[in-house]
């Protein structure tokens, strides 16, 4: 077996990625992961929250499956297995200024016409605030069904714009991510965050993988960061060609 890179760190965005859209990770995907983290230093930067990224990666402790686990784009970030920081939206806000937002988001989806709506709408997290036109309680069938009626009706986008428009002196980021929701976090707040955690790690290379990498999406600007050799990918056999043609050859 070929000694392990310890220059090199491969950092992968979950949903769409390694896995599909908030699905549990394959057992074939979880094998090619594990034989990659012996040749290289791995890391795992998603939007969702700890709980829900441990989810989906199989439901071990997944701190100890990957050197670097960054939840809520590194706004909850481990390291083997170590907690390295947690930031809070509520802090960097005020609660006022987060009542006058999640009241103009609940207007807004009680106002919105689309085909279905389901529940939790809004969904708090430690660094970030989840929107979720149709809800995040829609079954996967319901999902796939809106994620095609977005593409055409561009729903989230015409949010996002209305709250960009409405909320421009708050300092927010607004980022469309998965299928049926978009993100909102303090600028600066995406998933470059998590790249203040490896900077001083002594890494030669940083290699970003993930599928939301156009202008809007919330792998956007990992994608373009200089620190970075950014990778995008269709789906999760597509991760596995591209890597597998680069270092596993």
């Amino acid at each position: 077996m070929a000694a392990r890179d310890a220059s090199t760190l491969l950092l992968f965005d979950v949903d769409g990625t390694i896995t599909e859209a908030r699905q549990v990770i394959s057992p074939d995907m979880k094998d090619f992961m594990a034989r990659l983290r012996q040749r290289y230093a791995i890391g795992i930067v998603g939007g969702s929250d700890f709980d829900k990224i441990q989810e989906q990666l199989g439901g071990d402790d997944v701190t100890r499956l990957y050197d670097y686990v960054f939840a809520e784009n590194g706004l909850v970030a481990y390291k083997n297995g170590e907690v390295l920081e947690t930031q809070s939206i509520k802090e960097f806000l005020g609660e006022e200024k987060l009542k006058q937002f999640l009241n103009f988001c609940l207007h807004y989806v009680a106002d919105l016409d689309i085909p279905i709506k389901r529940g939790t709408f809004i969904e708090f997290r430690n660094g970030m605030i989840n929107v979720s036109p149709i809800g995040r309680n829609c079954s996967r069938e319901e999902r796939l069904q809106f994620h095609e009626y977005d593409r055409e009706a561009k729903i989230r986008e015409k949010f996002v714009k209305a709250a960009e428009d409405r909320f421009s002196d708050f300092g927010l980021k607004f980022s469309i991510g998965g299928q049926i929701s978009f993100d909102v976090f303090p600028l600066g707040w995406d998933k470059t965050y998590c790249l203040r955690h490896v900077e001083s790690a002594g890494f030669k290379a940083i290699h970003f993988f993930g599928d939301k990498t156009f202008e809007g999406g919330n792998d956007h600007e990992i994608y373009n960061d200089p620190r970075t050799v950014g990778h995008t990918v269709k789906n999760t056999e597509d991760t596995r060609r591209i890597v597998t043609e680069l270092f596993l050859r």
